[in-house]
């Protein structure tokens, strides 16, 4: 069994995100953080989680990336039973069955994403359309020859899906610098 890990190449979800997961916790996706948000009208650092990022399910922060790693049965299960007590305590679920069941489908969803091998990188991006928030994946590879280290010196990309045409690094940028 495979499950996805927060990592940190860098210190830039500590500036990026109002609250940036801690590294190696586990992580979902969280895109139902935003479900009762209306996307077009989020800015700052919040429109970036809502972006790219993905949810650590210990700290409740953001992650821009994540690895896959091996998991065993209790690990999934310690990360169902500590994502239905967020889900009670943070998001108001009504109680810890209605939340099991939602943290069950949300880590059901998670093991879909590990596909490709073992400490493979994963990357989220999400749009918002006729209210539907759609998010795409992808897998960052690493060169032949080297290991985790800088973020900007050795990732290529290979891409799952088709890419949003419409992303402008420049605009995202000027995002995170407003108040």
């Amino acid at each position: 069994m495979k499950l996805l890990r927060t990592i940190a190449l860098d210190p830039s979800d500590t500036f990026v995100f109002e609250v940036a997961a801690e590294p190696g916790e586990w992580a979902v996706s969280g895109a139902f953080r935003f479900c009762d948000q209306d996307p077009a009208a989020l800015s700052g650092k919040v429109r970036t989680a809502f972006r790219s990022g993905f949810l650590g399910v210990q700290s409740w922060g953001w992650s821009t990336l994540v690895q896959i790693v091996p998991a065993t049965e209790a690990d999934c299960r310690t990360l169902i039973d500590l994502l239905a007590r967020q889900l009670v305590d943070r998001f108001g679920a009504p109680d810890m069955a209605t939340a099991r069941t939602s943290a069950e489908e949300e880590v059901a969803f998670t093991q879909s994403l590990c596909t490709h091998p073992i400490s493979s990188l994963i990357a989220v991006h999400r749009t918002a359309d006729d209210g539907e928030i759609r998010e795409s994946f992808r897998r960052l590879q690493l060169r032949a020859g080297q290991g985790h280290g800088k973020a900007f010196s050795f990732m290529e990309v290979e891409d799952d899906t088709e890419p949003d045409s419409g992303l402008n690094l420049a605009e995202l940028g000027r995002e995170l610098r407003r108040p």
